[in-house]
């Protein structure tokens, strides 16, 4: 027998031991709330929860949506767009204490909640120049041009993307954006792009306008990273998330010939 096949027997056999103890607790319990008198109307096991933790306070989406979200809440911009984030998530925090005014290609079903404003556009085309101080695309840059959420495919989606931000963003304003980060860049049809750490930096636009005000990323093992180095990432993760907080520099006034 190969070792493929012991472990796999060890792992069946650990399953359905701990399976044979969930379903006891459950049985035990039941006993017990009828000898306390319960009314049980149906009967609707859940036998997964007993051992597990009381959430998941980790990952891509928990941290970025949170820190982002905070990063904004503090730095009180006069208008705020987000292109494409977790509506759930990120959209959601920041709703919860501030008017958010959402882009995604995709519609979105009317909400009862008055903070969220919504326009349904492809952001690879053209966008509104100096549209607002404050700008969000998190998670969702590495997705353009994929086809996955009914894009038109475009090898180029997500540099169109990019441009785009940085245009409809005001001079002093503030774009908050975070990619999937690995060894290289990668593109995983039609999921997703995983990109060089190095890689939002090199972009035209973003070299030549923006400068990067903080640096956070979160690694492989879903663990957040505060006010970090593009270069300690380098080389490092499978799939982690970078979050870049970039500001465009402003318009310096013409010099007066003399």
């Amino acid at each position: 027998m190969g070792n493929a096949s012991r472990a796999y027997k060890r792992l069946r056999s650990w399953a359905f031991g701990a399976h044979r103890q969930a379903t006891k607790r459950f049985h035990r319990d039941r006993a017990t709330w009828l000898k306390q008198g319960g009314e049980i109307t149906h009967s609707f096991p859940i036998i997964t929860d007993f051992s597990e933790n009381a959430g998941q306070a980790k990952g891509h989406y928990f941290h970025q949506d949170l820190l982002v979200a905070s990063l904004i809440h503090a730095s009180k911009p006069t208008r705020h767009v987000d292109v494409g984030s977790r509506i759930d998530g990120f959209v959601a925090h920041v709703a919860s204490f501030r008017e958010i005014e959402v882009i995604d290609i995709r519609p979105l079903p009317p909400t009862a909640h008055n903070n969220i404003r919504f326009l349904q556009m492809d952001l690879m085309n053209e966008a509104e120049v100096e549209l607002a101080d404050s700008i969000s695309c998190l998670h969702a840059i590495e997705h353009f041009g994929l086809g996955r959420y009914g894009d038109p495919i475009a090898v180029d989606g997500h540099v169109k993307g990019i441009s785009n931000l940085v245009k409809m963003l005001k001079p002093g304003g503030t774009l908050y954006i975070s990619v999937p980060i690995g060894k290289g860049n990668e593109v995983h049809f039609n999921a997703h792009r995983v990109m060089d750490p190095r890689y939002i930096l090199d972009n035209l636009e973003i070299k030549s306008e923006m400068n990067l005000k903080r640096f956070d990323y979160v690694d492989d093992k879903g663990d957040l990273h505060t006010n970090g180095t593009i270069e300690e990432t380098i080389g490092r993760f499978r799939f982690g998330c970078g979050i870049y907080t970039l500001q465009k520099k402003p318009y310096l006034p013409s010099l007066k010939k003399k």
